[in-house]
């Protein structure tokens, strides 16, 4: 079939269709790349559809945003240093196949030489038949707590020294970043957070010690993310609660949302941990995969920038020890095992990996959502929340089975 000309309009019914806050019964319109609103093309335009495409019963949600994903496919971001522009690619087009329509690569602690090099070639790009769009790069790290490193080498963790000419000097540039994690207790970080914010960097806290008041200061300079909660951090204490505590810190706003990734991989958190996360503050709550090169692969030794990862009984630790280090996880499974762990709905599931992360960024004007003239990108799920099938700007770009019926 020829390539569709800029006004085709193609109606998607036999669905249903998450937009705001509700699965309803609908059809879902598209033209030039926007999801449009039906009422003006039968009362304003009198026109009918290009193409009809039966659905069968699918329910169809916003394409899934994965804020944090460090590689997958055989593919580290942090280490493939020469050829990280062909392991991105690689990377953004496997992701279809699991509905994540946009995601951000990212970026462990590395040596300085790391950055100059990569950061340059992870550009934001728009998605399609090639791969899922590219946000910007989450930088986590090397601005962060040594004794919260995790699976950070500790010689090249740095202090804000020069306050913000630290930070330019490490990665030299900043136009293809939208998220830093770092630890804000840290001295000059709460300087660095206010330049980051001007420049309209998204600002994460984690791997850190910070308690309570070192992460209600964050918020106040800027700082609107908490990088993988319950890991890399203090943990819950009844007299000073540390990180976790932003849940539910009465110094930040009540029109101010404080968002935080969790990995929902069955082994990061502890079920009760997702439900303690989820019933505390449901608004903020941002399903992240945090997955490394091992993702789609089978179990063996994988890097994970300066580390050598091994991949045992699904879990992914530093070669010869027993320190988790990132996920093998893909998003779909994530939204699944949080919903049957915190038995939230099918809705609060979705909107997880898909309203809730383009909030944290700005971005859902245009993205995670379903609303009119908003970009058409979505997945179509099974009753199970399996992936059948994803669609960038309107157009198929991975199927499970092929099984649509398209009518011209």
């Amino acid at each position: 079939m020829p390539e569709p000309e800029s006004s085709f309009l193609r109606q998607f019914y036999n669905c249903s269709i998450l937009r705001h806050g509700k699965i309803l019964k609908e059809d879902l319109w598209v033209r030039n790349g926007l999801i449009v609103d039906p009422e003006k093309i039968f009362y304003d335009e009198k026109i009918m559809p290009d193409e009809r495409i039966n659905c069968h019963d699918a329910l169809i949600s916003p394409g899934f945003i994965d804020l944090q994903i460090n590689g997958g496919f055989g593919v580290d971001f942090s280490n493939d240093i020469d050829t990280v522009e062909e392991g991105v690619n690689k990377v953004a087009k496997k992701l279809l196949t699991y509905g994540v329509t946009s995601f951000c690569p990212t970026l462990v602690t590395s040596p300085p030489e790391t950055y100059r090099k990569v950061l340059p070639k992870i550009k934001k790009r728009n998605g399609g038949s090639h791969g899922a769009t590219v946000l910007g790069v989450h930088v986590e790290g090397p601005f962060i707590s040594i004794t919260k490193k995790g699976a950070h080498p500790e010689e090249y963790i740095r202090n804000f020294e020069n306050g913000f000419r630290s930070l330019t000097d490490m990665y030299s540039s900043l136009e293809n970043i939208c998220y830093v994690t770092l630890a804000p207790e840290i001295p000059n970080a709460l300087s660095v957070i206010s330049e980051l914010c001007k420049k309209d960097i998204k600002i994460s806290v984690g791997h850190s010690v910070a308690n309570l008041s070192d992460g209600e200061e964050a918020v106040k300079h800027g700082a609107t993310f908490i990088t993988h909660l319950f890991n890399a951090m203090l943990p819950f204490h009844h007299r000073d609660p540390g990180l976790v505590g932003l849940l539910t810190s009465k110094r930040i706003p009540t029109e101010k949302i404080i968002y935080y990734g969790i990995i929902a991989d069955g082994i990061h958190t502890h079920p009760a941990a997702l439900r303690i996360a989820h019933r505390t503050h449901p608004e903020g709550l941002v399903l992240v995969t945090d997955a490394i090169a091992a993702l789609g692969l089978k179990e063996g030794v994988y890097r994970l920038g300066q580390y050598d990862i091994e991949v045992r009984d699904e879990r992914a630790y530093i070669a010869g020890t027993e320190t988790l280090c990132g996920s093998t996880a893909e998003m779909s499974h994530c939204v699944r095992f949080f919903r049957e762990a915190t038995g939230c709905s099918i809705v609060e599931a979705l909107e997880a990996a898909t309203l809730h992360p383009a909030r944290a960024l700005e971005i859902d004007s245009r993205k995670g959502v379903l609303n009119f003239n908003a970009e058409a990108d979505f997945v179509m799920l099974d009753e199970a929340l399996g992936v059948l099938s994803t669609w960038i700007a309107g157009k198929c770009v991975y199927t499970k089975n092929n099984n649509y019926v398209i009518e011209l």
